[in-house]
């Protein structure tokens, strides 16, 4: 197998567990805020605005790490920055 070959395999692979693993947390922490949300508004319906605001805030927050790891994910994909090393190299340019 050749340096180039070797490099797509391991960006196809790490981006892979990057999406699946970044994603995993997440989803959970995600599910774990609303389940806390809804227990505490069922307990104090009052504060209902206040905790639905900072529900919604602390949602965006989480997302963003599974945003991040899709980026990277991407970037491995699409925008590798060791393609040119490695198929320069495998062209004969040293």
């Amino acid at each position: 197998m050749d340096s180039v070959t070797i490099v797509a395999l391991t960006s196809i692979i790490v981006s892979g567990l990057t999406t699946c693993i970044g994603c995993i947390g997440p989803a959970i922490s995600e599910g774990l805020a609303v389940i806390t949300a809804l227990k505490s508004i069922a307990q104090q319906p009052d504060a209902s605005p206040a905790i639905t605001r900072t529900l919604f805030v602390g949602l965006a927050m989480i997302e963003s790490i599974a945003i991040y790891c899709f980026v990277i994910s991407m970037i491995l994909i699409f925008a590798n920055p060791f393609w040119n090393h490695f198929i320069a190299k495998a062209a004969g340019g040293g």
